[in-house]
């Protein structure tokens, strides 16, 4: 006899109804910027179809992301002014914590919100920590700078904070400082497994980075895995609700690892390199931007991953439907 596996792939019901891996708008979270001083949205020029914010516009969007049924909107805070420590991180007058409470007002619990714990949009040398007498990125003291960040976060309504910096022992300090200041129920989101990776480089002018070097000290080396599973299994052992692998698309393989052996969700970043990428080989006429990019978040998934960070996300349940 002979086997027929294709009888199973012969129509578009015969697939959809066996498909091991399906991708909901529920799974997804759109990354979205918010700068200081706009009037209007500004394009970013790397990153097709993704723009910079205002107070107003990111509102609109919030409300785009409830309608189209979308899982959470992760913030991101450009400011006007920066300094050595990042201080308009943890000002509550800050452009983030501003668009924080303006987003959670908006939309309540009808939409996650989540915040990006991170100093380097704030730095004036455009590192995730403040750095020391001999220029190196000092991970306790960036870490009480990341408290407090993440306490008037919370204060000022995100569900989720995301510690995205890769200072070691993150986890356990915020996840205290949150405690202590009674916000038991905030969700931590820990960038776990960060490589230092040449696809965030779209990222950098959306953030309008003042980045000078690299973050090799702090993230992590591409050749690795079992450092990433490492990192994975002392953040949830300090206290993390979630872990994040970051980029996913060249890191398949570590977000398959993460999924086997985290006993927390795992998310994953379809980052900004990822996703130009796909945008400018589709502007060329060389794939299909749809195809592609479902392809490439049905991937994510199907590797383990149970949450999906991408600039598609508002796309997907037009494309789906």
């Amino acid at each position: 006899m002979i086997e027929r596996p294709r009888r199973l792939r012969q129509n578009p019901v015969l697939r959809s109804l066996v498909a091991e891996t399906r991708l909901h708008p529920r799974d997804l979270v759109l990354p979205v910027f918010v700068a200081e001083g706009l009037t209007e949205p500004r394009p970013i020029d790397s990153m097709p179809g993704v723009s910079q914010h205002t107070l107003e516009s990111v509102v609109e969007i919030a409300h785009r992301c409830v309608a189209a049924g979308l899982g959470g909107i992760m913030l991101f805070g450009v400011p006007q002014h920066k300094d050595a420590t990042g201080s308009g991180a943890v000002d509550p007058d800050g452009i983030l914590n501003v668009a924080l409470r303006a987003v959670r007002e908006a939309v309540g619990d009808d939409l996650v919100v989540m915040a990006d714990t991170c100093l380097d949009e704030f730095t004036d040398h455009g590192h995730c920590g403040v750095i020391d007498e001999r220029g190196r990125v000092d991970n306790d003291a960036t870490n009480l700078l990341y408290a407090e960040m993440a306490v008037a976060q919370a204060r000022a309504g995100a569900h989720v904070v995301a510690p995205s910096g890769m200072m070691d022992g993150q986890v356990a300090v915020i996840r205290e400082a949150l405690d202590a200041e009674g916000f038991t129920d905030t969700v931590i989101l820990a960038y776990s497994a960060k490589y230092a990776s040449a696809f965030f480089g779209p990222f950098r002018d959306a953030v309008q980075s003042s980045l000078q070097g690299d973050r090799r000290t702090y993230q992590q080396d591409a050749a690795n895995i079992v450092e990433s599973l490492r990192e994975i299994d002392l953040d949830i052992a300090e206290g993390a609700d979630m872990v994040m692998v970051k980029p996913a698309m060249s890191y398949l393989d570590v977000v398959a690892a993460a999924a086997e052996r985290s006993s927390v969700p795992v998310a994953a970043y379809q980052v900004s390199g990822e996703y130009s990428m796909i945008q400018a080989a589709a502007a060329n006429g060389w794939i299909d931007l749809r195809t592609a990019a479902l392809e490439s978040l049905v991937s994510i998934r199907r590797a383990g991953a149970h949450v999906v960070l991408t600039y598609f996300a508002l796309d997907v349940p037009g494309w789906i439907a």
